[in-house]
């Protein structure tokens, strides 16, 4: 009875690896997507520990019983709790990669669009310090830039010395530089934002 007691004991150490790994990369997970958000523009470590902690409980309560049943048919001598264990702990350490890797190709596409709105920006300030009304001309640096299609299409607003009026034009970054900016009225984005969601 002591033995078995002895073996159960070291194969529970060997395979209760499982919840002090969850903890551990889940937390990870949250610092992961919080640094490289697998979508959208940002999240925040709060949010990106609470997806990483569903993703890890989703992934356990649906992968490592199949596994675990596969697992014991390679290896019959691992008790059930420990193959277990092992699965669980494997698909974890899977979450976590899965996680990196989207977080890691979603970084290029955001990288891109940061480059495009810098690139509309820029053509909107040579546009207006060329083009506009000297009121505008002398605030061609004081861009208020929305994005109408996110690396495509921009609009972009300055005001005038007295804060009156603006001058906007819409940018189209993947047209030719001579033909990718156009005048746009005076509506502020404040309001153009306000009517488009």
């Amino acid at each position: 009875m002591d033995g078995a007691w002895l073996v159960r004991f070291r194969w529970r150490r060997r395979g209760a690896w499982l919840w002090p790994t969850f903890v551990v990369l889940t937390v990870v997970d949250g610092f992961i997507l919080h640094a490289l958000p697998a979508t959208g523009q940002t999240q925040t470590l709060a949010g990106g520990i609470l997806a990483g902690m569903v993703l890890n409980l989703l992934a356990v309560v649906l992968l490592s019983r199949p596994l675990a049943v596969l697992l014991r048919r390679r290896r019959k001598d691992l008790p059930t709790v420990v193959a277990r264990n092992y699965t669980g702990t494997a698909v974890v350490v899977a979450v976590t990669a899965v996680v990196l890797t989207a977080g890691l190709a979603h970084h290029s596409t955001l990288v891109a669009d940061q480059r495009a709105f810098n690139d509309a920006v820029m053509r909107a300030i040579a546009f207006i310090g060329d083009r506009a009304p000297e009121p505008f001309r002398a605030n061609a640096n004081h861009t208020d830039t929305v994005t109408i299609q996110t690396g495509a299409v921009y609009r972009t607003c300055v005001p005038n010395r007295a804060g009156t009026t603006n001058y906007c034009v819409i940018v189209r970054t993947k047209m030719p530089l001579d033909r990718s900016v156009i005048p746009d009225g005076s509506e502020p984005n404040a309001i153009f934002s306000a009517g488009t969601n």
